[in-house]
């Protein structure tokens, strides 16, 4: 689905009486069947819902309307947001304008800028249309991103006034050359700083009106510098390079956004929904869960659902990086994103568009672009002081030597204007952006979701990182091996309490008995009082009798363990396998073994770690000793943890960090939810499907392969390696035009130039990590 033809509108509405979760449900449910709504989610907390929606399609007073027909009662409408495209916002200067335009209105209560895409996200109340005129008067064309407003002329035009500029300007200064009179370069000469510079003129004066010095502004007082003492041709040079190198950084930074658009062009725009006899071709954002889609070879996979028949070999690379197509079957889940392979699925959608993998993975992309790393910052920083400093300093050697020291006015004012010139930070400002969304848009073509520059820059300096053993290091697939009842306990009273018991949890644990279960013969009991037991197990009342399935520890605590038990338990643990017990209050009931493989490739992403440079690694578990230490021994683990509850794991965390230890802590993303966001950086695994762990996370990585892990910190590496060479690049180039200026050696033209030529460099450079391959 192309994102451009979707309006981004978000409101929040307070909707008073929102305590009950199946009328908030169905809330949601009811709103989202609405043309135009695209997302409804409710917040318990701030007793609101958020709403995404096509103003096109349906007005907010509509939606309002529907919510109180559903018996709720509408508070105050609180901030709205919006997508702008700002055609030529590229760098800081820009972003200053626009926030000085907008300081004193407040309607507008916040701000985001992606200078790569041309994006603003813009926070605000009441309406929008004289904020978006603000902007306008500022000298900005502004759209809306997903409006049906037609597509923008200026490209085109602005080619052709490059060209007519350019060529008027070699004409001119070849004519200048062969010694023709000023009456008959002029003309050329003024035609071409004309037309290649009225819209760079026009903005600069819009800026200026803002009390903001922008590079534009800058230009057109150089220009007009030049032509004052007489050097026409020099100005009409600086207006056709600046116009040129406007072009070619647009051109440049297209492909850096093309990187984010080619994830959206994942999902066709529609899709064969199957209906008895009929098949109906639909749009995918009309399509609702449950409904059955059809999906022939070779077409790419719309909607996250579940095969309900055929079979194939599906190609998940573009969502989690898998170089090797995956088989599947009925009973399969599959992603949008993905690609079917030679055979014929159904597929029943679990996720409406909104909600699906691919969906998610570009918001998150998306969202990540706005959230600036500290070295972007400290770019943006310095670039705020830099252009200042030189403007001041272009002023004084353009005034003191020729007032105080009798040097020649026209040579000192010469230097002034080339210092002008070479006041432009752009190059410094997008030595880091673009190689972010290089970074980011990279590692999510691979698998691995970075929300933001910071944590893809705090990698790079990891030097511990801590790993969750079930799920995690281990499949996350326990098999049930063997039961061992005690005290006079049958096998099938054990399997039966315990499978109706794991009938409720989502724990890896409960697949495993209920399958036995199964497979046994076994039906479940109905359970009353369900609960977790957290880092423990569950428990539950069946037939008026409390029940435990825990672990040993739990067991241990409440004073019921004896001989017996322990004696199981050792054979068990010195089998590799894990101990869960069966119990009430007064006795043990039996023991069930059960064993979960290590992943393929685990062995292998730690001895990748410890060749990126990090040697501290480490398991943190749930688990029995024996069982953890085995695990950790196999990998090749610097240590172990276990028989930890989660606040252990936090507090292993919290006392690492204060050690000096810069940890990643490595998890599923909802059992370690503390101890992920503790550590510098938290990483859920296998996330495909999963919102919970999707929002939880730093990082999320939606394999289920523990290479990512490696490549994640080698990919930091590389891109912060690259910013500082951008950096260096961009600002030994503008020291050296400074010292050759004074040196009588730099003209206005090639100041230009060599301006231009640091923007592409550094944009160059950055782009050079989406063809990277860090193995």
């Amino acid at each position: 689905m192309n994102q451009e033809e979707k309006i981004t509108n978000s409101h929040r509405l307070k909707v008073e009486g929102l305590d009950c979760a199946d009328c908030a449900a169905k809330l949601e449910r009811d709103l989202e069947a609405l043309d135009g709504v695209q997302r409804a989610k409710v917040n318990f907390v701030h007793k609101s819902i958020n709403i995404d929606f096509n103003p096109g399609k349906i007005s907010l007073s509509t939606i309002s309307k529907n919510i109180e027909s559903l018996g709720f009662k509408m508070a105050a409408t609180e901030t709205q947001s919006i997508q702008l495209h700002i055609r030529g916002m590229g760098c800081s200067e820009e972003e200053r304008t626009i926030r000085k335009a907008l300081a004193g209105n407040d309607l507008v209560t916040d701000l985001q800028f992606d200078f790569v895409r041309e994006r603003l996200k813009l926070s605000y109340s009441g309406d929008i249309k004289p904020i978006i005129k603000t902007i306008q008067n500022s000298g900005f064309t502004v759209s809306v991103i997903g409006s049906a407003l037609p597509k923008e002329k200026s490209a085109a035009i602005g080619i052709w006034t490059i060209i007519i500029s350019g060529l008027s300007a070699a004409i001119g200064i070849v004519l200048e050359y062969l010694g023709f009179a000023e009456s008959a370069t002029v003309p050329f000469l003024m035609t071409a700083i004309v037309i290649g510079g009225y819209r760079i003129a026009a903005k600069g004066m819009k800026a200026a009106f803002h009390h903001s010095l922008d590079m534009n502004f800058l230009m057109t007082i150089a220009v007009i510098g030049a032509i004052a003492i007489g050097e026409w041709g020099e100005g009409a040079m600086v207006m056709f390079l600046f116009s040129l190198s406007h072009l070619l950084e647009r051109s440049s930074m297209e492909r850096a956004r093309n990187a984010i658009t080619k994830l959206m062009g994942l999902t066709p725009k529609t899709a064969v929904v199957v209906d008895g006899e009929r098949e109906i071709l639909t749009s995918v954002e009309s399509i609702k869960e449950g409904q059955v889609i059809l999906m022939k070879p070779g077409e790419f996979i719309p909607l996250d659902g579940k095969i309900v028949g055929g079979g194939s070999v599906v190609n998940q690379a573009p969502i989690t990086g898998e170089s090797i197509p995956v088989n599947k079957e009925v009973g399969d889940e599959v992603y949008a994103g993905s690609i079917n392979g030679s055979g014929v699925l159904r597929i029943q959608v679990s996720k409406m568009y909104t909600d699906s993998t691919i969906s998610r993975i570009i918001h998150l992309v998306e969202e990540a672009q706005s959230r600036r790393a500290p070295i972007q910052l400290f770019v943006d920083k310095f670039a705020r002081y830099y252009t200042p400093i030189v403007v001041v300093s272009a002023v004084s050697i353009g005034i003191i030597p020729p007032l105080f020291f009798g040097y020649a006015f026209m040579e000192w004012f010469y230097k002034a204007l080339v210092l002008l010139v070479i006041a432009c930070p752009c190059a410094l400002v997008i030595s880091t952006p673009v190689a972010l969304v290089s970074g980011l848009a990279t590692a999510a073509r691979n698998g691995v979701l970075i929300k933001g520059g910071s944590f893809l820059e705090r990698a790079a300096s990891i030097d511990t990182v801590a790993l969750d053993k079930t799920g995690t290091i281990t499949y996350g697939r326990p098999r049930l091996l063997d039961i061992f009842p005690i005290n006079g306990h049958s096998r099938e009273e054990v399997l039966g309490i315990a499978a109706s018991l794991e009938k409720n949890s989502e724990h890896h644990l409960a697949r495993a008995v209920i399958e036995y279960a199964d497979a046994n013969g076994l039906g479940v009991k109905n359970v009353e009082h369900f609960s977790a037991l957290p880092g423990a197990g569950v428990r539950g009342t069946i037939d008026g009798v409390k029940y435990f399935l825990a672990n040993h520890s739990f067991f241990e605590r409440m004073g019921i363990c004896d001989q017996t038990i322990h004696h199981h338990l050792e054979k068990v643990e010195n089998s590799r396998q894990t101990a869960v017990l069966l119990g009430t209050d007064d006795e043990v009931l039996g023991l069930l073994a059960v064993a979960d493989g290590v992943r393929e490739g685990a062995a292998e992403a730690i001895k990748s770690l410890r060749d990126s440079g990090i040697n501290n690694i480490f398991i943190v578990s749930g688990d029995n000793h024996r069982t953890t230490q085995a695990v950790s021994e196999e990998i090749g683990g610097s240590s172990y943890f276990a028989e930890l509850l989660p606040e252990h794991k936090l507090e292993i965390i919290r006392n690492r960090r204060s050690e000096g230890a810069r940890i990643a802590m490595v998890g599923d993303g909802i059992n370690d939810a503390p101890a992920l966001a503790a550590a510098d950086i938290g990483i859920a695994m296998g996330t495909a499907g999963t919102d919970i762990a999707l929002e939880t996370a730093d990082v999320a990585i939606v394999s289920d392969d523990l290479r990512k892990l490696p490549y994640l910190i080698r990919l930091s590496k590389r891109t912060l390696g690259i910013i500082r060479q951008n950096i260096f690049f961009a600002i030994g180039i503008k020291a050296v035009f400074v010292i050759m200026n004074f040196l009588g050696m730099a003209t206005l033209w090639m100041a230009v130039f060599a301006d231009m030529g640091a923007s592409l460099l550094v944009i160059s450079n950055s782009l050079r990590i989406l063809r990277a391959k860090i193995d």
